[in-house]
């Protein structure tokens, strides 16, 4: 079987955007799988909670699927964080649409056929380059996973327990019970 040629980034970044996100990963395109009903909720739950806490006081923002070019990939977390002062912004004073640098926190949700391997490896990436927290949640376990730059991981399933949030998000408390329970209607 012949070995498929690498595209480089520029290449990779100029082909037209899809839906699920694409990421660009040792030279090479990986389709995120389509986010079902779980994923979604979860997505837009934890975005409005943090944005809710964090905006107002520029302390940052969460932004879903938000593509960011660092350290040779280009990786779309499903949820991004970026504190305020970090937040790259064109020559009009607005969001920039290439985000070249990890973001602060990047959070992940586990959807039912993708790789628990990729996802990992996507989140120690990020810590590499500079992410301070990433989060790995699982939501047919009801678990997280905390990662922090060479540190042991952490594993919360407890419904009691306290996740755990950079030092800079003020004004948000999230449990593993809070955090589930936006699965429920």
């Amino acid at each position: 079987m012949p070995a498929t040629k690498k595209l480089t980034l520029a290449d990779f970044l100029a082909l037209p955007e899809t839906k699920p996100a694409q990421e660009w990963i040792d030279g090479r395109i990986v389709q995120k799988p389509i986010p079902q009903g779980k994923h979604s909720q979860l997505q837009s739950a934890l975005v409005t909670t943090l944005n809710l806490a964090i905006k107002p006081g520029q302390l940052g923002c969460a932004f879903p699927e938000l593509r960011c070019v660092f350290g040779d990939r280009a990786l779309v977390p499903d949820v991004v964080v970026l504190t305020w002062e970090r937040i790259p912004l064109d020559g009009d004073g607005e969001i920039a649409n290439l985000i070249p640098l990890a973001p602060d926190w990047a959070i992940e949700i586990l959807s039912p056929e993708q790789s628990h391997t990729r996802v990992t490896k996507n989140l120690l990436h990020c810590l590499k380059h500079g992410t301070t927290m990433g989060w790995l949640i699982d939501p047919a376990e009801k678990t997280v996973f905390v990662y922090r730059p060479k540190q042991e991981i952490e594993v919360f399933e407890q419904l009691e327990a306290v996740l755990p949030m950079p030092e800079w998000v003020e004004g948000v408390t999230v449990t593993v019970e809070r955090l589930f329970s936006w699965l429920k209607f």
